[in-house]
């Protein structure tokens, strides 16, 4: 207890002072205390305890959409940076999202539904393995990776992009489906939402999907050392969530044009593409994790449970 409080008394300026960035008017954080001291410091001793300084340790970070992997995964990189001395780089696999460019080829090579960024298909895998490449080599060497702008739907200029310049000792990799595990192939014939059953009768979108978590994904996921999970109670909840983050991008976002914000409505049908994943991620993420962060109904974490 000793250490979390010496722990707490270094890191808590930083951590209140990132909490208070992210917060609007509207919306505040509670029990900021009890969520740094309780449940956020104890993880950051587990993956210090398990970070190697000879080679990077990869710790994937999951959670529905709004659950909150960005606020976490910060919070956890402040800790880990500033009391464990670790250099830490975290990086979203949304950053990966392939261009529109390259989406729209997809969509109509493959299926339309695959214009919309999310779901595994529409990342490049390839980026993803080659950072994992780069950051475990002997001689390490600068480099930079993508950095995807959801306001426009694209990724920044290359100019914007995260540079890398020394070797991390951590990389959190957050995302909504990081480490999600494929379907059998007869839960994919029942449709589980009206999307599924008004633009996917033939089957074909959510087995290209369902494949893609079956090769190319289960390789990227091979990469991880540890994969933490932020477990809501529903997908209701989700939604709920995901409509705040949707009007709190639309506040922080400075120039309005060309913005690809969503609507209400646009948001409800976007996350139904996101649906049977996380659905099923309820379920393998309790199985597959490491550490399992349970969150209540007010979007606050309520227990952890370490597993590995």
């Amino acid at each position: 207890m000793q250490q979390v409080n010496d722990c707490f008394s270094k890191v808590k300026k930083d951590c209140f002072k990132f909490i208070s960035s992210q917060e609007t008017k509207k919306d505040k954080f509670k029990n900021k205390d009890k969520m740094i001291k309780s449940f956020l410091i104890p993880i950051s001793f587990w993956i210090s305890k398990k970070a190697n300084k000879k080679r990077p340790l990869i710790i994937g970070l999951a959670g529905g959409q709004g659950s909150g992997k960005t606020t976490i995964s910060s919070i956890l990189t402040l800790i880990l940076q500033k009391y464990f001395k670790l250099n830490v780089f975290k990086i979203s696999i949304d950053d990966f999202y392939k261009t529109r460019k390259d989406r729209k080829l997809i969509s109509k090579k493959k299926h339309p539904l695959l214009m919309t960024r999310g779901v595994p298909g529409t990342h490049d895998v390839d980026l993803m393995l080659s950072l994992f490449k780069k950051i475990k080599v002997k001689k390490f060497k600068n480099f930079q990776v993508p950095k995807f702008n959801k306001a426009v739907d694209d990724r920044y200029n290359k100019s914007l992009w995260y540079k890398i310049k020394s070797k991390p000792d951590v990389v959190i990799f957050e995302g909504w489906c990081v480490g999600a595990k494929p379907q059998k192939n007869n839960q994919l014939k029942k449709p589980i939402n009206s999307l599924e059953r008004a633009y996917d009768q033939s089957m074909k979108w959510r087995s290209y999907v369902n494949n893609q978590l079956k090769t190319k994904y289960k390789t990227l996921f091979k990469q991880l050392d540890g994969l933490l999970y932020l477990k809501a109670k529903n997908f209701n909840l989700l939604r709920q969530w995901r409509l705040k983050q949707e009007r709190k991008l639309w506040v922080q976002t400075k120039n309005k044009k060309n913005l690809k914000i969503m609507s209400s409505g646009d948001v409800i049908n976007f996350m139904q593409t996101y649906q049977r994943i996380t659905q099923q991620m309820f379920k393998d993420g309790l199985k597959s994790s490491s550490i399992i962060m349970s969150l209540n109904s007010n979007h606050q974490i309520e227990k952890i449970k370490f597993k590995k």
